[in-house]
C-alpha cells in the first residue's frame, strides 16, 4: 500500500470518527462570530443616554451593585464608552460559590438597569458547546483538544489527498455543478476543503492553544524566540504601609487611568484579589479587540505601579513574538480583520461545517456505489470522482 493510499484510509476512518465534533465546533464557532453586535442589538441594558456630569466612581458602582447582589465576589467595575452602561462585573470560580454576573448600572444616576447571569442564556450555551461540548469543563475541554488535532492531521492528509497531478490542477480547483449530484458532492468536499485550508490551519493552532498547555507553551516559545511562558499573576502591594487617604485606593488608580487614557473605548479596574495583591487596570483603545490592551498594576498602599514577568503588561513594552501571542484570540474569531474579518471567520466556519458533511456523504455514495455496481477491489480517486 503506498503513503496516498495509506493516508485516505486514515483521512477517512478519523474523518468519520471526528465528524461529528468538527460539526458541532464550526457551526457554534459561526453562530458565536457576531455575538457582541447581536446582544447589542438585542440588550438595551447595555446602553444609557451620555449626560454632561460626572460618573459615579468604582466604590460608588461596587457599592450600588453589591446592593442587588451581596453574596458576590466583585472581579472588576468596567467603564465602556459614555453612551454605554458601567459594568460591576461579579466572578467567582472553584470556590463551592461559582458565580459570573454583570450588574448593569448607569454611571450618571446609579439606577441598575439589570443583572444578568453570564453563565446562562443562548450565546453562553453556544460558547459551551464550542470549547466543552456541553461535557464537564476538564473533560470536555481535552476531547475538544484531542478531536482539533485530529483534524489538523485531516487538514494536512486532505491536502496530500487533493494533490492534483499533471494537467488536472483546473479540474481540482473547481466544482462541476453540471455533474450528477456524488460527483458535486465530491467536488464540494476536495474543492472547498483545499480553499478553506490555510485558514482552518488558523483556527486549529489558535484553537489548541486553549486546548493544552504543552501546545501553548511550545506555541508561545517558537513566536518569542524560545522564551518561556509565565502564568498571570497579581504582583504584592507593600503589607507594611496602610492607605490614609478619604478617596480609596481603588478610585484613585481609576482617575489615573482616566487621565492618561482619555480615548480609550474602556477602562477596567480590579480591586485586590487577595488581601495584599495589586490593584490592576487596564485600557483599551479599540473595543473590538483585545490585543492592545494595557495592562497595569498597582500597590493598593502606595499606588506605586508594580512591574510583572507575564506578558500581560504595557502594549509598547511587549515584544513582537507577545504581540502575536496576544492576538491569539482576536485572530481565532476574526475580530483581528475588524466587522469584513468577522464575516469572513463566519462563512469559513460554515464551509468547514460542510466537510463533515459532504465527506460523510462522498462515503457514503462511494459505499453504496461499491455494493451496487464495483467488484471487491479498491477504488481509486479517479474512480471515486466519476460518481
Amino acid at each position: 500500500m503506498n503513503l496516498k493510499k495509506f493516508l485516505g484510509k486514515l483521512h477517512l476512518w478519523l474523518g468519520l470518527s471526528s465528524g461529528l465534533v468538527v460539526f458541532i465546533v464550526a457551526v457554534t464557532g459561526c453562530i458565536y462570530a457576531f455575538q457582541a453586535e447581536i446582544q447589542d442589538l438585542t440588550q438595551s441594558h447595555r446602553f444609557v443616554e451620555p449626560k454632561a456630569q460626572a460618573i459615579l466612581p468604582p466604590s460608588k458602582i461596587s457599592e450600588i451593585a453589591h446592593q442587588v447582589f451581596p453574596e458576590g465576589h466583585l472581579h472588576a467595575v468596567l467603564y465602556p464608552k459614555p453612551d454605554r452602561s458601567a459594568q460591576a462585573i461579579f466572578f467567582s470560580y472553584g470556590e463551592g460559590h461559582d458565580h459570573y454576573k454583570i450588574a448593569y448600572v448607569n454611571p450618571y444616576s446609579g439606577e441598575v438597569l439589570k443583572v444578568k447571569d453570564e453563565n446562562k442564556g443562548f450565546f453562553p450555551f453556544i460558547l459551551d458547546g464550542h470549547f466543552y461540548l456541553w461535557l464537564p469543563d476538564a473533560i470536555g475541554q481535552k476531547v475538544v483538544g484531542i478531536f482539533t488535532l485530529i483534524f489538523l492531521f485531516m487538514i494536512i492528509s486532505g491536502l496530500v489527498l487533493w494533490w492534483p497531478k499533471g494537467k488536472n490542477l483546473k479540474q481540482s480547483l473547481t466544482v462541476k455543478w453540471n455533474a450528477r449530484w456524488r460527483r458535486k458532492n465530491y467536488d464540494l468536499h476536495q474543492v472547498l476543503g483545499f480553499y478553506v485550508m490555510v485558514f482552518a490551519l488558523v483556527f486549529v493552532v489558535t484553537g489548541l492553544v486553549w486546548s493544552f498547555f504543552w501546545f501553548r507553551d511550545g506555541y508561545y516559545s517558537l513566536l518569542t524566540g524560545k522564551e518561556q511562558f509565565v502564568e498571570y499573576y497579581d504582583p504584592i502591594s507593600d503589607s507594611t504601609q496602610i492607605w490614609t487617604e478619604a478617596t480609596p485606593a481603588l478610585d484613585k488608580v481609576w482617575l489615573k487611568m482616566r487621565e492618561e487614557y482619555p480615548n480609550a473605548d474602556y477602562i477596567e479596574v480590579h480591586p485586590p484579589e487577595l488581601p495584599h495583591a495589586a490593584i490592576a487596570a487596564n485600557a483599551n483603545p479599540d473595543g473590538d479587540t483585545y490585543w492592545q490592551i494595557d495592562y497595569r498594576y498597582f500597590d493598593q498602599y502606595t499606588l506605586e505601579e508594580l512591574p510583572v514577568e507575564h506578558m500581560w503588561g504595557r502594549i509598547d513594552e511587549a515584544s513582537t513574538g507577545e504581540k502575536l501571542f496576544r492576538m491569539n484570540y482576536d485572530i481565532h474569531v476574526g475580530a483581528i480583520g475588524g466587522f469584513p474579518g468577522k464575516l469572513l471567520a463566519f462563512f469559513l466556519s460554515a464551509i468547514i461545517a460542510s466537510l463533515p458533511v459532504t465527506g460523510f456523504l462522498v462515503w457514503w455514495g462511494r459505499r453504496n456505489k461499491v455494493k451496487k455496481n464495483l467488484p471487491k477491489k479498491e477504488v481509486t480517486s479517479s474512480e471515486l470522482a466519476r460518481i
